[in-house]
């Protein structure tokens, strides 16, 4: 694709994530959440270490179902850890199970994704970067969000990662108006917004 995002490359599977997944508005609460999760254990490594773990991931963690997820304990904490699939961090897999119980309340009181997209008012931001430098490394929107997922509950959500999460959403278009993606993603969350 010419003129795609300076980030995306030179991985096959970084380029089809950029080209099909990364800033298309995900509205669907069980794969935010799993995006947020996601986010959450690339903290300190590259997005690339994860997206060629991710399919790992949804099998060790049996399809990321936070009802599942939820009720689990120590045995499934030592299993994961000895699963070479995954990111094997204690810290990031116990709270995977918070995390799952955190989304759990906010599902049953309003919503999760109800409750993500209420941060940008339901629509996503349309940035208008020319260069990958404009782009931030946080917001106000993402220190907000941050905060909220710490008050419910959640870990690893700090406001760089909640950031990211968002691009990778969709509640931010990011990618640089020269990529033909921009005004894609800009298309379909128009016409989301029509109906």
């Amino acid at each position: 694709m010419e003129g795609r995002c300076g980030w995306a490359g030179p991985d096959q599977i970084y380029l089809d994530y950029h080209d099909e997944e990364w800033g298309v508005p995900e509205r669907d609460g069980r794969a935010l959440w799993e995006l947020l999760c996601l986010e959450g254990f690339q903290a300190g490594l590259s997005w690339i270490t994860i997206l060629k773990r991710r399919d790992g991931f949804r099998e060790a963690f049996q399809g990321f179902g936070p009802d599942v997820i939820a009720g689990w304990g120590e045995d499934e904490v030592a299993r994961l850890m000895q699963d070479a699939r995954i990111i094997r961090h204690r810290g990031k897999v116990v709270a995977m199970i918070g995390n799952a119980q955190a989304f759990q309340r906010i599902e049953a009181r309003e919503g999760f994704a109800a409750w993500v997209w209420d941060h940008v008012g339901g629509e996503p931001v349309q940035n208008r970067f020319g260069d990958l430098g404009q782009v931030p490394a946080q917001t106000e929107i993402s220190v907000q969000l941050s905060k909220n997922l710490k008050k419910e509950g959640f870990k690893f959500c700090g406001p760089t990662i909640t950031y990211a999460f968002m691009q990778a959403a969709g509640l931010v278009n990011d990618h640089m108006t020269s990529c033909p993606r921009h005004d894609a993603v800009a298309r379909m969350a128009e016409e989301a917004r029509r109906g």
